[in-house]
């Protein structure tokens, strides 16, 4: 996993098959994911499969951007894609008007695909949805699953490298840097100089302190239940404004939400939500705590992040939609992950070591068709694939 070589090795991604399936169906292709987590990687391989007539954009460089925001006529635009059969547009969000200049493509010119890429599904997302209504399949990248790394790596490799991935996660230049100081300054800057950045430039956010105390906040808080009164104490801001900094995190792949998973039994919690990061690496840059697990306190909350995220990732495939959540009562008995999968309930307790433990009785007694079982580090691998 750690080979020298191996920065300009291609390693496949679980969604490339799934996107090859859906390109000239007259549709636009939409790849959301944040910087660096690969996109254009996965784009420039797919392009590969069409030595002639393809096209790639890259919608950051200004002179094509310049180009794409003053085309307002299919006329124009076809001018600018010529007769490419497939056109990238990797972070298509910075083109004015995205939206109704891919649907111009696509009724104009129904038999060229269109993939359009985007760091923020706030911004792309929101362009595209509604021009693009029932014209549009939508795809999410996040940093490696164990799924993929097991693609590439062997059992043994990834389960040496198990401590480096909780420490220092898993986007693609960390998993393909060697040491651990220089994963450590590659963390730092894909937090500083990519996601800070994307997140200041959504509308009325006018500077980085409260959203980097509310991150570092959440940070601090990790496998807990978070209260949205309690986070606005802490980051001196409204809640309405935590509500709307988190939806923006949310958008810009850095957390995500698990909620509380309840059918009206008595004492069951249901309105607290968790919130865990999609890279347990951004994670501990944000409060810049890089120590091996036996130096850390917060070992535990790192490896119930991890599992639930590996679970998280899974949704992208298509067909494979299953709600996930947590389960607490008020009198404190708890599971980690509830998976609802077509109404057949999973529970898992996710523990570091192994240990013997059944379900609380509370959950027995109200759900007793649900199966069982403990995610721990030695049966990982056989588990987080199987969900």
């Amino acid at each position: 996993m750690n080979s020298p070589n191996l920065e300009k090795v291609y390693l496949p991604r679980a969604i490339e098959n799934d996107i090859k399936q859906e390109l000239f169906k007259q549709q636009v292709i939409a790849l959301y994911g944040s910087r660096q987590v690969g996109k254009t990687t996965l784009v420039q391989q797919i392009l590969k499969n069409f030595p002639d007539k393809k096209l790639y954009i890259n919608c950051d460089e200004g002179d094509y951007r310049r180009l794409l925001n003053e085309a307002d006529t299919s006329g124009q635009l076809k001018q600018i894609i010529g007769d490419s059969r497939l056109v990238v547009l990797d972070e298509a969000q910075r083109i004015k008007n995205i939206g109704l200049k891919l649907k111009l493509l696509i009724d104009t010119f129904p038999n060229q695909q269109i993939i359009a890429t985007g760091s923020s599904s706030f911004d792309l997302g929101q362009e595209i949805k509604e021009p693009l209504t029932g014209r549009m399949m939508e795809f999410w990248l996040y940093p490696f699953s164990v799924p993929e790394l097991l693609k590439n790596f062997s059992p043994v490799e990834i389960n040496r490298q198990l401590e480096g991935l909780l420490i220092f996660g898993s986007y693609p230049k960390v998993i393909k840097t060697v040491s651990w100081e220089d994963k450590k300054i590659c963390l730092q800057k894909i937090a500083q100089n990519y996601l800070y950045k994307d997140i200041l430039k959504f509308e009325k956010i006018k500077g980085s302190e409260k959203i980097q105390k509310l991150l570092e906040a959440l940070a601090l808080q990790l496998g807990n239940e978070v209260a949205y009164t309690e986070l606005a104490g802490l980051v001196g801001i409204s809640k309405e404004t935590v509500v709307r900094y988190l939806e923006i995190l949310e958008k810009a792949f850095i957390i995500f939400k698990l909620r509380p998973f309840s059918r009206n039994l008595r004492k069951e919690l249901a309105k607290l939500h968790k919130i865990y990061f999609w890279d347990t690496g951004i994670r501990n840059s944000l409060i810049n705590n890089f120590n091996q697990l036996s130096l850390r306190n917060d070992k535990g909350a790192l490896w119930e992040n991890f599992v639930i995220v590996e679970k998280a990732k899974q949704q992208n495939n298509i067909a494979k939609k299953m709600p996930l959540y947590f389960w607490r009562t008020y009198d404190q008995q708890e599971i980690d992950l509830i998976v609802d999968q077509e109404g057949k309930l999973s529970a898992y307790e996710i523990k570091w070591q192994k240990k013997r433990l059944s379900p609380p009785k509370a959950w027995q007694k109200g759900y007793p068709q649900a199966s069982w079982q403990i995610i721990h580090s030695k049966n990982y691998l056989e588990s987080i694939p199987a969900f």
